[in-house]
């Protein structure tokens, strides 16, 4: 039997918004992959605090968003990890603790075509296929044609952004719909956002 092939999904998610639940869920269907995890990004130390909320915070949104899906899980992979976290340093980490399954990216095209600036971006084209989804307004840049990339055309996509829906808080203006039920009844409770 093969490995399971799982989708590798990065983001600081905050908060997790519908686009990103449609671009996993579309992954974990629409491909080969078998499962998508949602890596939160831990606090990048050399990045402000005030607009990131706290790690475990995000992750909890994201475990609600994803609610009762087989397909679609929420890793906190990268929290104990030393920081910044790189993304290679990400990968070599879970291949060494999960052995028994085969780790893929997802990255927006933006993402690929500045792929060559990241820490041994080589390595990670050799090892990992990378499941791209297109971007309006970005090129994806010659590693597009790289045997190990995916491009998805077929991703549905939204012009929507963590910080508008931050701005959209703090300013008392509604964010239905923009929001998985469970994110949106779990901020209306707290003051995560206010």
């Amino acid at each position: 039997m093969s490995a399971r092939k799982i989708g590798l999904f990065f983001g600081s998610f905050n908060p997790v918004h519908v686009g990103h639940m449609i671009i996993a869920n579309v992954m974990a269907t629409h491909t080969d992959l078998d499962e998508v995890w949602m890596v939160v990004s831990p606090q990048n130390p050399l990045k402000p605090k005030k607009s990131l909320a706290k790690d475990y915070d995000r992750l909890h949104l994201v475990q609600l968003a994803i609610g009762e899906s087989t397909s679609l899980r929420a890793s906190d992979i990268e929290f104990g990890l030393p920081q910044p976290s790189y993304t290679i340093d990400t990968l070599t980490y879970m291949r060494e603790k999960y052995p028994e399954y085969h780790f893929a990216l997802i990255m927006g095209g933006d993402n690929l075509g500045t792929l060559h600036k990241w820490k041994n971006y080589e390595l990670i084209l050799r090892d990992y296929e990378l499941y791209v989804y297109q971007r309006p307004g970005y090129h994806a840049g010659d590693l597009a044609d790289h045997h190990h990339v995916h491009l998805m055309d077929e991703v549905p996509l939204m012009h929507l952004s963590a910080s508008f829906i931050r701005r959209c808080f703090r300013e008392g203006k509604s964010v239905q719909y923009m929001l998985p039920d469970p994110v949106y009844e779990y901020l209306l409770k707290t003051p995560l956002y206010r």
